[in-house]
């Protein structure tokens, strides 16, 4: 498939921006040299407008985070959150954590915003579909579909091929500290440090030269920091709101996490899962009880005005807690200057990962694995596998332009077997569902 394949031509110098402090020229510099539009901004709030404005995380307000959209039993009941609201609240809570810890706040927030892009329809679910799908092309992979999306599909920014003079994208071209403090995990399929067999890496091969001029100089396999600061955010964001948003749709009973059999079934989907497997279930027993300790704990939540306003409060505790606990930690490490990039490691205390743990298999528990949820989840697997199938039968005239374009252009199987997946990545829910509809009705 057409894509980065080396350096542009184009490349004879940045314009890097306003000075950023902590950010030397590397940090600021894009794979396509172009002039600032607006001079006085940053090189990061280029980055950060770039990511908002973009049509990749509009659309992720249609694709599932935990609770399926449409599926509460009152109107006037609040909108259970997306993976457009998940970002949105991740990217706050980065900015502020980054900038008390001395990040650029703008580079930050851009990587939060960014870091669920590649995700496809239907949450995780339908990444492990696609990722069947795309079995004998290189895997799916919704981290590594993000820097896919943001250094090629995402139409912002072409360059001429060096060596054909055709226009090739390379995607919103953001900085080379933005890439990497989007990139979750920093290496290719198969190469995760401890763990080969992982299905979590973060390029695919046809992406690796961007991803090596990305990592220029990065020490092998780690995060930067800026990348850490992202992804405890959006641990943050997504353990505390998904526990939120199960208790607003009854599906969790706060009484329940008093009863030991129930703390027993939340230990086991916690072990291995959130936490080690050596974890002693007593750890878990413990972070969940000094939360349940707290005076702002949702106790009896009824879906009253009075405790939904309770709960809002406790949300808030609970970011302002385990936020506070990583920059604390992190702070009697490091101390008190400004730590970017490679000059530091965040540091978050066992028991805070162990709470923020015990609130995922909570909600993993008596949201994601209810009866009908599995029922749901199968058939969001057929419309995936179904829609792959009908697509790569009537390609290229059943893809969308963008894709089209490619799939003409790709050199074999494999590069066009990938612009089906690309096509299916970037569908919302909804969508998925009516094109697998309209091409899964016989022609005529």
């Amino acid at each position: 498939m057409e894509g980065i394949t080396e350096r542009s031509s184009a490349r004879n110098g940045t314009d890097h921006g306003t000075d950023t402090p902590g950010y030397d020229t590397a940090a600021t510099e894009r794979w396509a040299a172009e002039p600032d539009k607006r001079p006085g901004r940053t090189a990061f709030q280029r980055d950060r407008a770039r990511v908002l404005h973009s049509a990749a995380l509009r659309r992720l307000a249609g694709k599932t985070q935990v609770v399926t959209p449409g599926t509460r039993s009152h109107a006037w009941d609040a909108s259970p959150r997306t993976r457009l609201t998940h970002s949105l609240e991740c990217a706050q809570v980065g900015r502020e954590l980054g900038a008390a810890l001395g990040c650029d706040p703008d580079l930050v927030e851009a990587a939060c915003l960014a870091h669920d892009m590649g995700h496809p329809p239907f949450g995780h679910n339908g990444e492990q579909a696609l990722n069947d799908v795309a079995k004998d092309c290189g895997g799916f992979e919704g981290n590594a579909q993000s820097l896919r999306l943001l250094t090629r599909i995402e139409p912002k920014r072409f360059i001429a091929d060096p060596a054909t003079g055709d226009p090739v994208s390379v995607g919103l071209n953001l900085t080379r500290a933005a890439l990497d403090a989007a990139t979750k995990y920093p290496w290719p399929r198969g190469a995760h440090p401890t763990d080969p067999g992982s299905n979590k890496f973060g390029v695919y091969e046809d992406d690796l030269p961007v991803f090596a001029w990305i990592r220029e100089d990065a020490p092998a396999h780690r995060k930067c920091f800026e990348a850490q600061v992202m992804d405890w955010s959006d641990d943050v964001a997504y353990s505390v709101h998904d526990f939120e948003d199960g208790l607003h749709a009854g599906h969790i009973d706060p009484n329940m996490l008093l009863s030991e059999p129930e703390r027993a079934d939340i230990w086991a989907v916690a072990l291995g899962r959130y936490v080690p497997e050596d974890t002693d279930p007593q750890e878990l027993a413990d972070a969940l009880d000094r939360l349940l300790d707290q005076e702002w704990w949702p106790h009896g939540y009824d879906g009253s005005a009075v405790a939904q306003a309770r709960l809002k409060d406790a949300t808030s505790q609970l970011i302002g807690r385990f936020c506070l606990a990583a920059e604390g930690a992190t702070r009697r490490t490091h101390g008190s200057g400004r730590l970017t990039r490679y000059g530091a490691e965040l540091v978050v205390p066992r028991e805070t990962r162990n709470e923020c743990a015990v609130l995922k298999a909570v909600a993993d528990r008596y949201v994601m694995q209810r009866a009908e949820q599995e029922a749901l989840r199968a058939d969001q697997r057929i419309v995936i596998a179904e829609l792959a199938e009908a697509l790569a039968a009537r390609a290229p005239e059943a893809l969308e332009p963008q894709f089209r374009a490619q799939f003409v252009s790709a050199p074999d199987d494999r590069s066009r077997k990938r612009v089906i997946v690309d096509q299916i990545a970037s569908l919302t829910d909804a969508s998925a569902r009516t094109l697998h509809a309209r091409l899964r009705t016989p022609r005529r």
